[in-house]
């Protein structure tokens, strides 16, 4: 979504009797329905850069590792996707990403009920990684309590190879190719990726294999056409489950004994095709249009107990879920002047569209478990959204700047019930959300290397299909009455940078939200949700990057974080629950998230050696919503070592990275609310990868 013609757009001139002071080049990111400079934009910004690090992120989780604010989580079980939560948001999702807007290459990663993953970015392909938090991220509509933007690198000159392969501990291995290249009229990049292992934890051995496509066409003198095209497959990938504390302790490696009773797995092939235009006309006017389209297949075999399935009304233990989604977006954007002020305009609308057809099996045949048996559910499920929105940018005196937006999305989900006995009546029926989120900021420039901001908006959160999917009474039917939650978010904030390369950011927050949602109960291993009423995600942020002279860099980053429940609500505890039975006081955290949390990595280079030693330090986890089992918190030391060799035909690359080098025991990530206490997924000991990466140069 990055507009170059728009880089300039929220610049704030300094003043004019200040001297010049030599700044490092301009970072554009995506911000809303323009661009604007990371440094000038009245919002926390990150940009993690992928295409030219020494040692190469095996996944999307550890380059982000230093990003404030952000947690992410890789779960050593690639039968489930990543975990990633912003300030507290999306914290107590145990399926994909929730809460959260995420974007491949302009497309849309999230869908329209709020459910998102980034299973199909390729990190290999990369060239970088944009992370907004805070108020700004209502501009980009539902679900977005923060925004990810990934971003493939774009061909540029003569061909180029490159090739890649990494092996590492517990069978893990992988083989990377790409090629790119072009010239102002036509530019490419393709790239294809083959991922394998054995797993830390037992049944947990996976394989991955994407392909991605990126070209870019140039239309006239001022105008391109991108086209993206990806494939991704991870057919029967192994899912060990969760452990109980005890089970943990006991062993970390091991699988829940139900997972190998049940052989659960999961199987995801996706498709997706992608196009966005962009065309300047004049200086003043520009116009933006994408459209994309695909198919996402999964087929998830569940651990669900025969006797659970026993109810007429229960969809069983085999998940088929077909997604076909697509939508666009056009977006006109204005440049001029106000009162001899700059003054940018973006006005659009997008429509974004998700039909899915689920249905659900026994995962038994007679005596024989973790099979597709008989059909237990069938319905026809989509959801619409359809977003209109207005940006408005404007200099209004030497130091200052304003920011302002507002997004006007309605959102509709239908349900076609496909299913239907005597026993389990028709679950069909409709509902519909529409909400407005106003944000604005105020940028001030006391000195040109220094803004101090501040910014507020409002934002909201539909239910997904997967919280619609089950009643919380135990009733037939989907659970229509839930209602979006709705956020008040504010942020205050500093930036400076020198000449040299150094920069520290600072930044206070608070979001307030109404009609939290929250796990209602889990039986038959199955989540119903309830609207629980006020919560508080609030805290502070604090990121600095320290050059050490001409051969290193520092950098540092720690969140403090307050997520809490502000109202009491009940919640079942009991098997087989349907009137709550329990009190969650008001005060208690919200599950998943952690109040500290710090990264710190020190990079050395000298002439073809490379270095690097990074710590990650998480604070404890709470898991549940009664706040009764915590996962303890750990600290993680990573060493990095690499060297490079040039010829004449290219460069060549060897690597090493050890992970948790002092083989610390630790709880990588958990499953918040499971309903047999089974919250824990452990992280893998001391693991050393090695690798070797050849880049060949232009002919």
């Amino acid at each position: 979504m990055t507009l170059a013609f728009c880089a300039a757009t929220f610049a704030v001139p300094a003043a004019a009797q200040e001297p010049a002071v030599p700044l490092p080049r301009v970072v554009v990111i995506s911000l809303g329905a323009g661009a604007a400079d990371a440094f000038d934009a009245p919002a926390s910004v990150s940009v993690v850069g992928l295409d030219e690090v020494a040692v190469p992120a095996a996944n999307a989780a550890a380059a982000v590792a230093g990003v404030p604010g952000l947690l992410a989580r890789e779960r050593q079980n690639q039968a489930q996707d990543t975990q990633l939560s912003i300030r507290g948001f999306g914290a107590r999702s145990t399926f994909g990403v929730r809460g959260l807007r995420l974007y491949a290459d302009s497309v849309p990663a999230t869908m329209p009920d709020g459910q998102g993953q980034i299973s199909h970015f390729m990190a290999f392909a990369g060239e970088r990684i944009e992370v907004l938090r805070g108020p700004f991220s209502a501009l980009y509509g539902n679900s977005s309590g923060g925004v990810v933007q990934l971003f493939s690198a774009d061909g540029d000159g003569a061909p180029q190879a490159r090739l890649q392969s990494v092996a590492g501990g517990y069978g893990s291995r992988s083989h990377a190719a790409s090629v790119r290249g072009g010239d102002e009229a036509l530019r490419y990049h393709a790239a294809a990726m083959r991922s394998e292992s054995d797993g830390f934890r037992r049944h947990s051995a996976a394989r991955r294999d994407a392909l991605n496509l990126k070209l870019r066409v140039a239309v006239g003198d001022s105008g391109r056409l991108d086209f993206i095209a990806n494939r991704f497959d991870a057919p029967d990938a192994q899912d060990p489950l969760g452990l109980t504390r005890a089970e943990m302790l006991a062993d970390p490696r091991a699988a829940t004994p139900v997972a190998l009773l049940y052989d659960t797995r999961k199987s995801a092939l996706q498709e997706q095709l992608g196009a966005v235009y962009e065309q300047a006309f004049g200086e003043a006017h520009a116009l933006r249009a994408m459209a994309y389209a695909g198919r996402r297949d999964v087929e998830q075999f569940l651990s669900v107990p025969r006797a659970a399935q026993a109810s007429p009304t229960s969809a069983g233990g085999v998940v088929d879920l077909t997604s076909d989604y697509g939508g666009g977006d056009l977006r006109w954007i204005w440049r001029g002047e106000i009162a001899q002020r700059a003054l940018t305009l973006s006005t659009g609308v997008g429509v974004d569209t998700q039909t899915q057809r689920r249905r659900g099996f026994e995962n038994f045949l007679g005596d024989t478990l973790g099979v597709r048996g008989a059909l237990r559910r069938d319905e026809r499920n989509t959801a619409r959204a359809v977003d209109r929105y207005l940006q408005a940018s404007w200099a209004l005196e030497e130091r200052w700047s304003l920011l302002a937006g507002a997004r006007r999305s309605a959102i509709r989900y239908e349900s076609a019930d496909r299913y239907v006995t005597p026993a389990n009546p028709d679950d069909g029926g409709r509902a519909d959300y529409a909400q407005t989120t106003p944000v604005a900021g105020l940028s001030f420039a006391p000195r040109a290397n220094a803004r101090v901001y501040l910014s507020f908006g409002r934002g909201f959160e539909t239910p997904t299909f997967n919280e619609l999917s089950y009643r919380a009474d135990g009733a037939a039917g989907l659970a229509f009455d839930l209602k979006p939650a709705t956020s008040r978010n504010g942020e205050l904030g500093f930036k400076w940078r020198s000449d040299a390369g150094a920069r520290i950011e600072a930044a206070l927050f608070r979001a307030d939200t109404d009609d939290e949602l929250a796990v209602a109960r889990n039986v038959g291993g199955r989540s119903s949700f309830r609207n629980v009423g006020r919560a508080r995600r609030e805290g502070a942020e604090f990121t600095a990057v320290v050059p050490l002279r001409e051969h290193g860099q520092w950098q540092l980053a720690y969140t403090r974080l307050s997520a809490t429940f502000r109202d009491t609500f009940p919640i079942c505890t009991a098997a087989g629950c349907t009137s709550p039975d329990m009190l969650v006081p008001a005060g208690t955290r919200i599950p998943g998230t952690v109040r500290d949390q710090l990264a710190s990595r020190l990079d050395w280079r000298r002439g073809d050696w490379n270095a690097a030693a990074q710590v990650v330090a998480v604070g404890d986890t709470s898991v549940n919503d009664r706040g009764s089992q915590r996962a303890p918190g750990y600290g993680l030391v990573n060493l990095e070592l690499g060297r490079r060799w040039t010829s004449r035909a290219g460069v060549l690359s060897a690597f090493a990275r050890i992970d948790n080098a002092f083989d610390r025991r630790y709880v990588g990530s958990v499953i918040v609310n499971e309903g047999n206490a089974r919250y824990y997924e452990p992280g893998p000991d001391r693991t050393l990868s090695v690798g070797v990466r050849w880049d060949s140069f232009a002919p």
